[in-house]
């Protein structure tokens, strides 16, 4: 997909503006012929920060994404199992609702993939319907009438908390996914050579680290995740080495899957382990944070993206030019992924 951003015109830009008016953003009206202008920038922000996204102003594949997502309500259309799934804040509420009843539903991402399909059979049979795995209007009837509470976390969120008490044994021969990001403009071979550095680290602790590898220079970002579930990693690394959200204070960032309603508790802990190796690493302080990019939230296992500069001040700056940088954030990442294991 193309990335969209402030100079360009046409029919796309007039659909993505109606997208986030429908939304309540505001579009300036000299802007309401398909330009993107200023006033369409700070509506794409305010999108982005709402729904836990790189705060970039473009719209890239993540952000259109998720404005499709964001227009479907749960009642507008019948959902159930398919290929490819169902996507959107529909499906985030049925899961949501399925959850607060006790029906385990897996991440609750707003996919409606195999998990989700099996919470709402089970729910089926346990109200003495026919256990079709449809959400049609009868199902919805029935859903709604038992009034499911609001601010109740899901049984995918309890079970990982559970799991993270349990020993996770230690790091020796464990997949761990290494994703190349895309980076502020577009990746390049500083990304490459940060992500390589990362899988000889990774294999110097004992690991099986996987290089994900995409031929398709337009391929969406839900296939990085696809790579990583269909490796089987016990984790997922994203490497970018400096940010595209410049509001930051600087410093290392790490971001795990959690939106609004909903996080990842193993990727929580990760991203802090990794987080505290950073900022030993570069004497930084930095922060972990949510997010609901496609290798997070798509991803079966533990999964963070590693941000270990974002550029602000002369000492980021110097950093960004030492030619040792990718094998220093590669050797701190691999630590922490190390007493994720471990601790």
């Amino acid at each position: 997909m193309r990335i969209y951003r402030v100079g360009d015109r046409g029919p796309e830009i007039t659909d993505i503006q109606s997208r986030l008016t429908a939304l309540g953003a505001v579009v300036g009206e000299a802007e309401r012929d398909g330009t993107f202008g200023p006033s369409t920038e700070a509506a794409v922000r305010w999108f982005q920060r709402d729904r836990h996204l790189q705060v970039d102003g473009l719209v890239g594949p993540d952000t259109w994404e998720q404005l499709v997502e964001a227009g479907w309500q749960l009642g507008d259309r019948t959902l159930y199992h398919r290929a490819p799934m169902f996507r959107g804040d529909d499906v985030r509420e049925l899961q949501r609702m399925l959850n607060a009843l006790g029906f385990d539903c897996g991440k609750q991402d707003g996919l409606y993939g195999p998990w989700t399909d099996a919470a709402l059979r089970l729910f089926q049979r346990n109200v003495g319907d026919e256990p079709d795995g449809i959400v049609g209007p009868h199902t919805l009837s029935v859903l709604r009438r038992m009034r499911p509470l609001e601010a109740v976390p899901s049984r995918a969120l309890v079970r990982e908390r559970e799991e993270l008490k349990a020993s996770r044994g230690p790091i020796e021969g464990r997949v761990i996914a290494v994703d190349v990001g895309e980076g502020p403009d577009g990746g390049g071979e500083v990304h490459r050579r940060s992500a390589q550095a990362l899988v000889a680290a990774l294999q110097a602790v004992g690991a099986d680290p996987r290089l994900l590898v995409i031929a398709d220079d337009a391929a969406a970002p839900s296939d990085r995740a696809r790579l990583a579930n269909e490796a089987g990693a016990a984790a997922s690394i994203t490497v970018e080495l400096t940010a595209r959200d410049r509001e930051g204070d600087g410093g290392p960032v790490c971001s795990y899957f959690g939106s609004r309603t909903t996080h990842s508790p193993s990727g929580l802990v990760l991203a802090q382990l990794i987080l505290e190796e950073l900022e030993a690493e570069f004497g930084l302080t930095g922060k972990v944070r949510p997010l609901t990019i496609a290798p997070l939230r798509e991803t079966r296992m533990p999964a963070v993206q590693v941000e270990p500069l974002t550029g602000a001040g002369e000492h980021e700056h110097e950093l960004l030019d030492d030619p040792a940088l990718p094998s220093r954030v590669a050797r701190a990442v691999a630590a922490g992924v190390g007493r994720f294991f471990s601790d």
